[in-house]
């Protein structure tokens, strides 16, 4: 296999490497994505993110997302702000529509450095999520010490959402994983764990399935929003503080949520031939 270029882009920290596939494709395996991730013997990163023709005429680019564990997903907000950056910059627009496995997302540049994604409806029935069995996803009925009642959202990837006081001092990677792979959640689940730390403001941090602890988690912090207005704890636009820094999120009327945030570049790097091999 030849070698391949790619860019290494992060949002909040939430660390990505995009290959570009739109002219040349790539042959991309589950053990090759999690290879590429591997933050020891690859570039390292959260997710790979591959750009390729989008199937539907309306759309500027299809994203295709691999997890860290090489599994392929639905949904990544954090990586679509990229994306889109990345594409807005090459087409000389202000906004595009990326089309992605969950449905086509529109993106728009919102100032320095900053871009905004519709990442569609937020989807709260139990056969959305997926739950295993019916179940109120207001109440899902499940915990693991302190985490306990959590709230059910899909933002094209499952969600549960707990809210809990002393979140910093929460031991997440000994909760997380359990969680992650309770019987109720046949796709896993993308664990939050959120405090109410002022007036419309959260503190968020994320289990991401597949990835573990994440710096930041896009669709998380989607999630955790429509949660806590579901639960009368905050209104529908909050800050949503994570670990690698705040994004605004935005549960329109329409049920669309919107998130606003920072994305940046690292570097730019070549996979060669033989690793590719």
């Amino acid at each position: 296999m030849s070698s391949r270029p790619f860019i290494k882009m992060h949002g909040l920290g939430n660390d990505f490497v995009v290959v570009d596939a739109r002219t040349e494709p790539f042959a991309l395996t589950d053990a090759l994505a999690k290879a590429i991730a591997d933050r020891r013997e690859g570039v390292g990163c959260d997710q790979l993110l591959i750009l390729e023709p989008p199937a539907n005429g309306s759309a500027d680019v299809f994203l295709r997302i691999r997890n860290h564990d090489g599994g392929e997903v639905g949904a990544c907000g954090n990586g679509t702000r990229c994306v889109a950056a990345l594409v807005m910059g090459e087409l000389g627009r202000e906004a595009i529509t990326i089309e992605t496995n969950a449905g086509l997302l529109r993106a728009k540049a919102a100032g320095p450095g900053l871009v905004t994604v519709d990442m569609g409806e937020a989807r709260l029935g139990w056969q959305d999520i997926p739950l295993a069995e019916e179940r109120d996803t207001l109440h899902l009925g499940i915990d693991n010490g302190p985490l306990a009642d959590p709230v059910g959202v899909s933002m094209g990837n499952p969600h549960a959402v707990f809210f809990v006081e002393g979140v910093e001092k929460l031991p997440l990677a000994e909760l997380g994983p359990a969680l992650e792979h309770h019987p109720l959640f046949p796709e896993r689940a993308n664990i939050g764990a959120a405090e109410v730390i002022g007036e419309d403001k959260l503190r968020l941090r994320v289990w991401e399935r597949g990835v573990g602890e994440t710096r930041a988690c896009g669709t998380g912090a989607c999630a955790a929003a429509v949660a806590a207005a579901r639960r009368g704890l905050t209104g529908r636009k909050v800050e949503v503080v994570l670990t690698g820094g705040p994004l605004t999120i935005e549960w329109l009327e329409n049920g669309h949520v919107e998130m606003t945030g920072p994305v940046a570049t690292s570097f730019h790097g070549v996979l060669n031939g033989e690793f590719l091999a």
